[in-house]
């Protein structure tokens, strides 16, 4: 279906509407089933504060507890860092400190590439970190952070919270790894990452050693690349020794930090394999089942929040840093249309391939691909048009 059918199926929806006066074909029970089912997801309950606080104060009989935390993230990125300190600071002033949460940088507690094995392991209780690292052990979990030409930050949250797309995730991560995940946070879209030398072809990727995960990865391993993954604290020296020729970390603001622009010159947008890339919380099962109802609200409510705001902080930060890098050298170029296609012909025919190896996957894969494409059409008529007139008018 293209735009200009969607406008005029949309039109025909509303004038319908009109003619029935909005009445509803459901009966009064079918009603009230619907309402409970609504109100039984995932999506979090967003309660006051205040009352969160009050309800575990005023229960003497509430545990206290303290979890250490395994993250994937070096202490000084404290955007990425920050959304599992976000976390903890809430769900601790919520609990009126009974329930402290401590987050460790990658390595303390586990490396920053195996926090979902311990928590599956039972080493550690609660981690934080990027579902897409564990594709080695099912595709399925990439759909927890990003696919390639998947969704942006907004269309992810859409997914999650109102589209079913965290009740699928949540009950696939209790079956294969006894564990119940919560998204916590989005650095929003990425860029396209480091090289060493200009790529103006699908040909020009073919040989190049590249850093990059997840789905992402097994693209670009048929495009030609020989991929590397690297925690984001060992990027910087693998690029600035030679051992890899590019890599893709998160954006200006993260990339900064961690002097990626003083290992490699050119920049490239944009980050096709990661429009909206989601981090999580993973709590072991065993360890969500002992908490106290409150408890499970409270980290429902602080999830939440450490998603809403990382992502908000990233796009404060990122375009004053990108003004640093461009003014230090950084050369900004951006992936050819031909890169682009290549790119998402290879992304889809991978997908294909895993739905038809893997009854889960494909069963995420069909849910997750309607939403996609249904909400990229609703985006495509109205914010869209609005982006390209504001672009307009900033190329003026």
């Amino acid at each position: 279906m293209d735009r200009r059918e969607f406008l005029g199926l949309a039109t025909k929806s509303a004038a319908g509407a009109a003619t029935m006066g909005l009445v509803s074909c459901n009966t009064e029970s079918e009603v009230a089933e619907t309402s409970e089912s609504v109100a039984a997801t995932t999506a979090p309950v967003v309660t006051d504060e205040a009352t969160l606080t009050e309800a575990a104060q005023d229960d003497a009989a509430l545990p206290r507890i303290e979890w250490q935390m395994a993250t994937s993230w070096p202490l000084a990125l404290d955007t990425i860092f920050g959304g599992a300190e976000i976390l903890a600071q809430r769900v601790s002033a919520m609990t009126g400190g009974r329930f402290a949460i401590t987050p460790r940088a990658a390595g303390e507690l586990a490396p920053g590439l195996e926090v979902l094995n311990v928590v599956e392991q039972g080493a550690v209780p609660i981690g934080h970190t990027a579902s897409y690292y564990y594709v080695g052990k099912s595709p399925v979990t990439a759909f927890g952070t990003a696919l390639p030409f998947g969704l942006t930050a907004r269309q992810q949250n859409a997914w999650f919270y109102e589209g079913g797309g965290l009740d699928l995730l949540q009950q696939y991560y209790m079956d294969r790894f006894n564990v119940i995940q919560f998204p916590a946070g989005n650095t929003g879209a990425q860029m396209g990452g480091w090289f060493n030398k200009e790529i103006e072809t699908a040909n020009d990727l073919k040989g190049l050693k590249m850093r990059i995960p997840g789905l992402g990865g097994q693209v670009m391993d048929r495009l030609g690349v020989t991929v590397q993954v690297i925690a984001g604290g060992e990027i910087f020296q693998a690029l600035q020794t030679g051992a890899i020729d590019a890599a893709e970390w998160v954006g200006p603001y993260d990339d900064e930090i961690l002097g990626l622009n003083d290992a490699a010159s050119f920049y490239y947008s944009p980050g096709w394999w990661e429009p909206g890339p989601a981090l999580e919380i993973q709590i072991g099962m065993g360890e969500w089942e002992k908490l106290p109802e409150i408890y499970q609200e409270i980290i429902r409510t602080a999830a939440y929040q450490a998603n809403t705001q990382m992502l908000a902080r990233y796009d404060a930060r990122n375009k004053e840093a990108l003004e640093r890098l461009l003014e230090g050298g950084t050369q900004l170029r951006s992936f050819s249309t031909e890169i682009l296609q290549a790119a998402e012909q290879a992304s889809f025919a991978l997908y294909d391939e895993f739905a038809q190896a893997d009854a889960d996957f494909n069963i995420i894969f069909e849910d997750w691909k309607k939403f996609r494409d249904d909400i990229q059409l609703w985006h495509s008529v109205n914010e869209t048009d609005y982006m390209k007139y504001i672009e307009a008018q900033i190329g003026q």
